[in-house]
């Protein structure tokens, strides 16, 4: 399907953005688990379901599924891309959290002395 598929088309944008939500959205209900190894794993359990979905949207492109020319690779690198970004905003603010979270216990410890 490589002719006509450009890289800045807005089909890309609603791949990045799908993959983005729903690595997003598996990841925070993955993290209310009340299972720690779900909990301790939420940004990886949003990655690859958001992988499987755009795997699955290509597979049906490619198929027929749906009225497409067929599977893109650039599709899917806009859904990885996606779920890279996902990644990344999830990571950050977890390793900001624990680090001030550390802080605060450190600075607690030493006010009660």
């Amino acid at each position: 399907m490589e002719d006509g598929d450009d890289w800045l088309a807005a089909d890309k944008l609603d791949h990045l953005l799908a993959c983005f939500c729903i690595a997003i959205l598996v990841a925070a209900l993955a993290g209310r688990s009340r299972h720690a190894f779900l909990r301790r794993r939420s940004v990886a359990l949003g990655s690859i379901a958001a992988l499987v979905a755009g795997a699955g949207k290509e597979a049906g492109d490619e198929i027929g599924l749906w009225r497409s020319a067929g599977a893109s690779s650039k599709d899917a690198a806009a859904d990885v891309l996606g779920v890279l970004l996902a990644a990344v905003f999830l990571s950050v603010p977890r390793r900001f959290w624990r680090s001030s979270r550390r802080e605060i216990e450190v600075v607690a410890e030493d006010s009660i002395v």
